[in-house]
């Protein structure tokens, strides 16, 4: 049994560690509130974006169709970017996505398929390099950015296309968290390039306006595509962000309410321990004074 001085010290130890674990909990709920309203003000954005790309993609084919949209022709080599946090202490939210990708990259490699990653955080480097560290190309540091921006996005997409472009892989996929509230973050893949497009959902109103495209939908998708890789990674990296502090609060929030049931076990746990040392010592005195 551990003595009073031992107890009391890991009292006092568990009592600073809930004060981080507090701290950390406000800051991430902090941070939060600006991440999900960013990530919010940009879906609309993107979904729209993305429609109107969908549109001329569809009225667009044959060999006039960009490269980004019609592909190499291939899916022999395949590029995983994984977007991680540069941080931990978020509950299973880097490994969720390292997961994800990690499975991905394994079936691609069983089914006879070449597989580069890129990494978007230092987490999941850390996590895949252990298993896939012939396979990584290249790696981002987003560490010293406070607010990731557009630029970062545009940074990542203008990468990813030059290497398309140079035929350094033929797929490329994008592995991240998207946020749905503080306690649930779907880990989501998504294809960049070439160019995927979902359907409409079931029930939703199509648009059936005719456009005539000047000077045509192959030209205009050749300007737009890029824009759009970088529209999809950048609203990736938002989702990725509120998904990290929304993980992180609520991995905090359990670990200040940890702390606080292990100070209650460990102060009970004393005041016994302390009682027994009294007892003893009566006990003693009690004796002492008989023998008199």
């Amino acid at each position: 049994m551990p003595n009073l001085k031992d107890l009391k010290n890991r009292i006092e130890s568990v009592k600073s560690t809930r004060k981080i674990t507090k701290a950390m909990q406000m800051v991430a709920a902090a941070k939060l509130r600006r991440a999900q309203e960013a990530a919010e003000a940009g879906r609309p954005y993107a979904e729209r974006f993305n429609a109107v790309l969908g549109g001329l993609a569809a009225s667009s084919g044959g060999d006039s169709a960009p490269k980004l949209l019609s592909g190499t022709g291939s899916d022999q080599v395949h590029m995983l970017v994984v977007m991680t946090a540069e941080r931990g202490l978020c509950g299973g939210f880097n490994s969720s996505i390292v997961k994800m990708a990690r499975a991905k990259a394994e079936e691609l490699i069983a089914s006879g398929k070449t597989v580069k990653i890129l990494t978007v955080g230092k987490k999941g480097r850390e996590q895949l390099k252990r298993d896939f560290a012939d396979n990584m190309v290249d790696h981002v540091d987003l560490s010293e950015v406070r607010n990731v921006g557009y630029d970062n996005a545009q940074g990542i997409a203008n990468d990813l296309i030059n290497r398309f472009n140079n035929g350094e892989y033929d797929v490329a996929t994008i592995f991240y968290n998207k946020f749905e509230s503080v306690i649930s973050q779907i880990p989501t893949t998504q294809q960049v390039i070439p160019a995927s497009f979902d359907a409409p959902a079931e029930g939703a109103e199509e648009v059936s306006t005719v456009y005539d495209y000047e000077p045509s939908e192959e030209g205009i998708l050749a300007t737009l595509l890029p824009s759009g890789v970088a529209t999809q990674i950048f609203t990736a990296l938002l989702e990725n962000g509120a998904s990290e502090q929304g993980a992180r609060m609520s991995a905090m929030d359990n670990a200040t309410r940890n702390a606080g049931d292990m100070i209650d076990k460990l102060t009970i746990e004393f005041n016994r321990s302390r009682q027994a040392v009294i007892t003893n010592e009566l006990i003693e005195i009690i004796s002492g004074a008989e023998a008199l």
